[in-house]
């Protein structure tokens, strides 16, 4: 069972608002054949919008859409060819499993034969042949989201969207589907784009990500380009650089630089070409940071050079708050001499009101250029004569907010929230609710 292959399809520009807010701010993307590719980002970042755009359930308020260069972004959602999983299933709850998976191509018109021979292969693939004769109410989340899989593959589509579709199951079946998404696609070759707010999620299934915030492109590349070279603060924040510490840059030492953090120093690697006394924020994963306690090397890092250890800064002294175990290691919060809380793990055993220094491999601490809440770097940091580093890429291109439309903000920092909970816009889902039975109705 194999769809049609497509060559690339490509969002140039593709803009969408309700009423004067941008839901989603020229996103361009281009796609290949057999490509899995992840849209991530919090709720209100622009992904389902992006993707109802595709699916055809909203039309565009600029750009365009194309497949294998025809414009499609006009067509009906029915003529577009593309298969979808929605988080709720969408199952009818009073026809089999059979004829769930089988509606698409009785509505196509498919030959009976030829049609229930594609619905016995669509359901062996997703292993729910021995309950074709059940109703959606007899089985569980993940086989009820199995047969939501096989009614979208059943049909061979050109594009498979797929809108959060693990969401609603427990930490054991997400995992699980995420395994027989990922078998399905490399089965299939099937082009996928794949919609999720789960950094996990999303680095094990797709092949590129696109990190959206406030209906902007952050950053796109594979997972470990994001992970590894977050494109800004905000891309390292998510992915996450749990420890973002403002801070001032004191020297710079060829990619690196040395920034103060609560009246210690601490080594980063520039990501933004920032200058001597310049505002900038130092992200580090918790994984990354380690504990030295009285005069003992820290764990992994002791004669590695680079780290900020050995690099004749001392660590930053912290006080160690909260101690919480998870097997192997534990997960701790320290505060920082002028009150900041860092995150760290590590095989130690600590315990509150412990004081340690903490270390970080100089490598591994990026610092950023501080933004100005949008997502743009605040030009006072940056060092003129220099660009992103080596092999990173231009940075995404952004524009400012419109007159008159709100200005950007991080929808999981709660200091970022509107003072007028009542002046909110309407969330994303709740506007594409307001707007798509009307899509339908057309």
């Amino acid at each position: 069972m194999t769809g049609a292959r497509i060559s690339t399809l490509c969002l140039a520009g593709v803009t969408r608002s309700f009423g004067g807010h941008q839901a989603l701010r020229g996103l361009d993307l281009e796609i290949s054949g057999g490509e899995f590719v992840a849209l991530l980002g919090p709720s209100g970042c622009g992904k389902s919008t992006a993707l109802n755009c595709l699916a055809g359930l909203l039309p565009l308020t600029g750009g365009g859409i194309f497949l294998d260069g025809e414009r499609i972004d006009q067509l009906a959602p029915e003529r577009r060819g593309f298969g979808m999983v929605f988080q709720n299933y969408a199952l009818f709850p009073h026809m089999t499993v059979r004829n769930n998976v089988g509606f698409g191509l009785k509505m196509a018109k498919v030959p009976k034969a030829e049609a229930a021979e594609r619905v016995t292969r669509a359901l062996d693939m997703v292993q729910l042949a021995a309950h074709a004769h059940k109703r959606p109410g007899q089985l569980s989340g993940g086989q009820q989201q199995r047969v939501a899989i096989a009614r979208a593959i059943v049909l061979e589509p050109r594009l498979v969207l797929m809108d959060e579709p693990l969401s609603n199951l427990d930490a054991a079946l997400r995992l699980e589907m995420r395994a027989e998404i990922r078998r399905l696609h490399q089965r299939l070759g099937l082009t996928t784009v794949y919609v999720t707010h789960d950094q996990e999620e999303a680095l094990s299934l797709a092949d590129r990500l696109v990190v959206l915030r406030d209906g902007r492109t952050q950053q796109i590349g594979t997972p470990e380009e994001v992970y590894s070279r977050p494109a800004n603060r905000y891309v390292a924040s998510f992915m996450g650089y749990r420890t973002l510490l403002d801070a001032t840059v004191t020297g710079t030492r060829g990619p690196h630089v040395v920034v103060d953090i609560a009246g210690s120093p601490l080594v980063g690697l520039d990501r933004d070409g920032v200058a001597a006394g310049g505002r900038v924020t130092a992200a580090i994963r918790p994984e990354d940071l380690d504990a030295v306690t009285g005069d003992d090397p820290p764990d992994g890092t002791s004669g590695t050079s680079g780290t900020s250890g050995t690099s004749g800064t001392p660590g930053l002294p912290a006080t160690v708050e909260v101690v919480e175990y998870h097997g192997r290691e534990l997960a701790v919060q320290a505060r920082l001499t002028d009150g900041r809380r860092v995150h760290f793990r590590t095989r130690k055993r600590l315990a509150p009101d412990e004081s340690v220094r903490l270390v970080a491999p100089a490598d591994r601490v990026l610092v950023f250029a501080t933004d100005d809440g949008d997502g743009q770097p605040n030009d006072l940091g940056k060092r003129p004569s220099r660009g992103p580093g080596a092999g990173d890429g231009p940075a995404p291109e952004q524009s400012a907010p419109e007159a008159g439309e709100p200005g950007s903000r991080d929808p999981r920092n709660p200091a970022d929230a509107p003072a007028d909970e009542g002046a909110k816009e309407p969330s994303e889902k709740s506007r594409e609710a307001r707007d798509i039975p009307k899509q339908v109705a057309t």
